[in-house]
């Protein structure tokens, strides 16, 4: 066995390709877009190693031209379910030995994978399956997974250095144990990155893992599964079973074998699972690890200082990239009296520029909701802005379904700060915008902080630097991850670790050690050198 104090490689995040007219990286994804739209495969599931096919199938649809099928999944149920319950179990054991620098260097192939012969792939994948632009393609499915990859490991090795002190004559120490059970992983259908973290990062500290992808976007899914395969991952460590919720999570959180949950979806799923895991308390073998982000109703907050300019282009962009669909993204919005209506003009200007359609076409900046419930929800909360006194549709505004699910970057006004649209997580292209009077700061300040039950990402425009400080101070608990002078998206591993609290989850802010170490069990180790031999204390000599 190796005995070296191994390093590892200083993690550097991946380098953004720019995909510009003419250049090679443009040409050779081009490639693969075409080869994966003229294909329609199959998907089964894949237990301890194996695929599984169920008989019982689904579609998975390009959301930009729903009538193109890219291919057909397998469904999971209650007895496959229960088959990668027991292939994670015979997994674990070997699995949770291994050495940890092999562990890592299964996570570090992987990464090099992804920048390499497989970045095409995953990023064709995410742009069909997931109508993403080609940059939002790139940083999300390349970038911020290979990012993922390789800072984790490095994290891991941190939290295995963290040691106790010893006194002379015996030695501590600590070990980090894998949990005793699986980590049941549910991931969204908005980010590549976050449905290749949330099974590795606990795969990595030495669990094992059922991963049940969004069902709208299982190609994606299955694209990173054979990704993971080809790194090495073993046989039963990560066991694919795309499902419904509830005939794939009903028996998960029934077995007494469960360990933790790795979460990423709707607040209301996530309390559904936490009040499950309550009910069965007692039937687990140990308590379970919850680690949940669950969505937002993220802010800019603008002040009457604030650059017009960059404060329009961070709505644009914090609103309407990947079409709203971030946990993320702006959907509201506080401008003084003074600013709006010079911008207001720009706001709309830009809007209007925005180009929309498939994401085959790189000239795109906008293309197409994720399917027909979003496409539902969505512009139900705009025909209910346009149906109210309320509200004012000042761009946008329109919708159709008939190739694709399409629907226009849309900014609301209104005059009700609580208005529904200032409220509630929309997950769209809709940004609503309340003006408060210049005066009324401080209040204005407190309707942000309270309107919403979220605390996930926001954002303040001021260049007045004792303004920047009361802003920052008034919103502390308004959002775990806060930006000054720029819009609430984009977060970068090892530079923003992401995650919120209240109603946005458990802050246990992926791209940092703080997530790793939720997947590990610590234990104490003393041993003493030289042991008394009687039981007795100096301070019973005399009386």
């Amino acid at each position: 066995m190796a005995n070296g104090i191994v390093p590892i490689p200083p993690p550097v995040n991946e380098t953004i390709r720019s995909y510009a007219p003419g250049s090679p990286e443009k040409a050779s994804l081009k490639a693969r877009i075409r080869q994966m739209l003229g294909e329609r495969i199959e998907m089964p599931l894949i237990i301890g190693g194996k695929e599984v096919r169920t008989g019982k199938t689904a579609e998975a649809v390009c959301p930009h031209d729903h009538r193109h099928v890219l291919g057909t999944y397998h469904l999971a149920g209650e007895a496959e379910v229960r088959m990668a319950i027991d292939a994670a179990a015979e997994a674990w054991r070997s699995w949770s030995e291994t050495p940890w620098e092999h562990r890592a260097a299964v996570m570090l192939k992987a990464a090099e994978l992804l920048a390499g012969p497989w970045r095409d792939t995953l990023n064709a994948a995410c742009m069909l399956n997931q109508s993403k632009s080609v940059f939002q393609a790139e940083i999300d499915a390349a970038c911020e997974l290979i990012d993922f990859w390789r800072f984790n490991p490095h994290y891991m090795r941190f939290i295995y250095e963290q040691q106790p002190e010893s006194m002379r004559g015996h030695w501590d120490y600590v070990e980090y144990r894998a949990l005793e059970g699986f980590v049941f992983a549910v991931t969204p259908f908005n980010f590549a990155s976050i449905a290749g973290n949330l099974p590795t990062a606990p795969a990595l500290m030495g669990n094992t893992v059922l991963w049940k992808p969004a069902s709208s976007t299982v190609v994606t899914g299955w694209y990173l599964m054979k990704l993971m395969e080809a790194a090495g991952f073993p046989a039963g460590v990560i066991n694919f079973i795309p499902g419904s919720g509830s005939k794939v999570g009903n028996p998960v959180l029934a077995s007494p074998r469960l360990a933790g949950i790795h979460f990423t979806g709707s607040t209301a799923v996530f309390h559904g699972m936490w009040r499950a895991i309550g009910d069965t308390i007692a039937a687990y073998r140990t308590y379970p690890r919850i680690v949940g982000e669950t969505g937002g109703k993220d802010f800019i907050f603008a002040h009457a200082s604030a650059d017009i300019d960059a404060l329009a282009t961070a709505m644009v962009r914090g609103a309407f990239e990947y079409q709203g669909q971030k946990c993320s993204a702006a959907s509201r919005a506080y401008v003084p009296r003074s600013l709006w209506k010079r911008l207001k003009e720009r706001l709309v200007g830009q809007v209007a520029e925005i180009t929309m359609g498939p994401p085959t076409d790189f000239r795109n900046f906008f293309n197409a909701v994720i399917d027909a419930g979003a496409f539902a929800d969505i512009t139900g909360y705009i025909q209910h802005a346009k149906d109210s006194s309320e509200a004012t549709i000042l761009c946008g505004g329109s919708w159709d379904d008939s190739e694709g699910y399409y629907i226009q970057p849309t900014v609301v006004e209104t005059s009700n700060p609580r208005f529904k649209l200032m409220q509630e997580e929309i997950f769209g292209p809709v940004l609503t915008v309340f003006v408060y009077e210049d005066a009324e700061l401080d209040a204005t300040l407190e309707l942000c902080d309270t309107t919403s039950p979220y605390a996930l990402t926001g954002a303040i425009f001021a260049e007045e630097r004792t303004t920047i400080i009361r802003m920052a101070d008034r919103l502390r608990h308004a959002a775990g991850n806060f930006y000054i002078n720029d819009k609430p998206t984009g977060a970068v591993v090892g530079q923003q670790p992401f995650g919120g609290s209240r109603a946005s989850g458990t802050n246990d802010k992926a791209g940092s050690y703080l997530n790793l170490i939720r997947w590990t069990s610590q234990r104490t180790i003393k041993e003493n050198f030289v042991p008394p031999k009687h039981f007795a204390y100096p301070f019973m000599g005399e009386e």
